[in-house]
């Protein structure tokens, strides 16, 4: 009964069936069809023309974004637990050529218009500090938090007044946009998103997931860095298969709607133990290292997240009996 992090759920079949449709001679790298069918699709859903890729994996996503951004002289703010700080082992300072991750904290590891504006007056206008000049937030946060559209919208007015470049981590994407009842376009470019890392493999993906430019001018130069980052893939149809089935009749929104009923089901059952309201798929509550204990000797797999905290996250194929036997196993701490 694992709950220690969707990258492990199950692919989804109708992703297994893509990919062996997709297994014949077709053209290398991202000549083939599906490939070159990405354009359309995403620009179908969020409702304007945008430039898409097909990358391995959600860092390769984040930093070749950032790369493309902010040079390599720049400044990126972000929440001091973003994911690009935390846990991406220096890759964005690697692929965007020494850029600096400039830390701003924030509850629940949100962001705010005011938070950006003070991380920007602290720096000097001088050639001996380093200058922001791109926003990266995550959506769901790294705590399981979601932006509205209003939300990003005040940011991106935000990286206006001080020309910055936008970039969202959605790695959880699809939970947030379950989460708000937004539309992917107001989550994002029409609140001034520049480009999105769109996560498919925890929301029943493979190995594939997606880079969406709406500042499409971008794109000639992904392409390069996608190659020089060792992310062309050969055999590029399959990763586009993965893509493209989730997108077909809103699977992707589906699979999101069971994980975070699945992790409401789990908050319900947890009270006052919850330490952020539960907003998408991720649940963090407070357990002493005996509860946690006894969880495991349960057989639940999650997580210890601080002193006395601990996560779990759910996945989209979780519902059903292990959820509610979980639940059942907080409830009765």
């Amino acid at each position: 009964m694992r709950f220690f992090s969707d990258n492990a759920a199950a692919a989804h079949p109708a992703v297994i069936e893509a990919i062996a449709r997709s297994n014949h001679l077709d053209t290398a790298y991202d000549g083939d069809a599906l490939s070159q069918s990405l354009d359309r699709a995403f620009s179908e859903l969020f409702e304007t023309d945008v430039r898409a890729f097909w990358v391995l994996t959600g860092t390769a996503a984040n930093c070749l974004a950032l790369a493309a951004l902010c040079p390599g002289y720049g400044g990126i703010i972000c929440h001091k637990d973003a994911h690009i700080e935390v846990d991406e082992a220096g890759a964005p300072g690697f692929f965007a050529d020494g850029a600096k991750l400039m830390l701003v904290d924030g509850p629940g590891a949100k962001l705010s218009a005011e938070s950006v504006d003070a991380a920007v007056g602290e720096v000097r206008k001088d050639v001996h500090q380093v200058q922001p000049k791109a926003l990266s937030i995550t959506n769901a946060t790294e705590y399981g938090l979601v932006y509205s559209a209003a939300e990003v919208a005040s940011l991106g007015e935000a990286t206006k007044r001080h020309s910055l470049n936008f970039h969202m981590d959605g790695a959880r994407l699809a939970n947030a946009v379950v989460s708000t009842g937004a539309s992917p376009a107001d989550l994002t470019w029409r609140a001034g998103v520049d480009a999105l890392s769109f996560g498919f493999v925890k929301n029943g993906g493979l190995n594939a997931e997606a880079l969406i430019l709406f500042r499409t001018e971008l794109a000639d130069e992904i392409a390069v860095r996608r190659k020089r980052a060792g992310h062309l893939a050969s055999k590029g149809r399959m990763f586009a298969a993965q893509i493209l089935a989730l997108l077909e009749n809103d699977l992707w929104l589906d699979n999101a709607r069971s994980a975070n009923a699945a992790a409401q089901t789990i908050a319900n059952a947890a009270g006052e133990r919850l330490i952020y309201s539960v907003e998408a798929n991720e649940i963090f509550v407070r357990a002493t290292a005996a509860e946690a204990e006894s969880l495991r000797a349960e057989g639940f797999d999650f997580y210890d997240w601080g002193p006395d905290e601990i996560r779990f996250v759910t996945s989209w194929d979780q519902g059903g009996e292990p959820v509610d036997q979980l639940a059942a196993a907080i409830a009765a701490l």
